[in-house]
């Protein structure tokens, strides 16, 4: 197997980050601290519900029955994405590594194009994000709705059913696009391997 099973790019310099890769190794980090906050925020939260609960204030029960997956689900959107822009970042590395190696060598340096894996798992990222985080919007404004009196219980649980439905689908969307990320970096590795063995000959 030789480098044109794979769609390059050939230049004399070592290529750049992509524009996702240069996000990813900026971002991964503060979205992990954003997913430890929520995770914590959620839990104070679910505290603060089970004592309405205990004490009788049910209808402030009902609205932290909303702001709990709120806060949970914005930790599960920033942890998701940390894991994302961590493999974004990964991959940035390859390219700018693999093209450093090649330029050192005196070759011409050869890059692999962006495969389709990596393309899907960019898309698939998007629409989970806006998924969860527009359920994560739809909770709390439904319990600020809650504690102004204009929503009833029954709505409310509906409202619940509606949105866990939307969040498992947003967090598969996640994974998938994780798993898409995964297998961009089995492509670029095999690459690369194939390309040392030609830079040896």
């Amino acid at each position: 197997m030789t480098t044109a099973t794979f769609e390059t790019k050939t230049t004399t310099k070592a290529p750049d980050a992509l524009l996702p890769q240069k996000a990813g190794s900026k971002l991964w980090k503060p979205m992990l601290v954003m997913a430890l906050m929520g995770f914590a925020v959620g839990i104070a939260l679910a505290f603060v519900r089970s004592n309405a609960i205990f004490e009788g204030e049910f209808q402030d029960a009902a609205a932290l029955g909303h702001f709990v997956p709120a806060a949970m689900f914005l930790g599960f959107a920033a942890v998701l994405a940390a894991i994302s822009f961590a493999i974004a970042r990964i991959l940035g590395e390859f390219r700018v590594g693999g093209g450093s190696v090649q330029e050192a060598v005196g070759s011409e340096v050869k890059t692999l194009k962006m495969p389709k894996t990596g393309k899907a798992s960019i898309g698939l990222m998007m629409m989970a994000m806006m998924l969860l985080i527009g359920a994560v919007i739809v909770h709390v404004f439904a319990g600020i709705a809650i504690l102004d009196g204009q929503t009833t219980g029954i709505a409310s649980a509906q409202a619940v059913d509606y949105l866990e439905a939307a969040r498992r689908i947003g967090v598969s969307l996640y994974l998938l696009s994780i798993t898409f990320g995964l297998a961009t970096i089995i492509q670029v590795l095999r690459f690369q391997s194939i390309r040392i063995r030609d830079l040896a000959r």
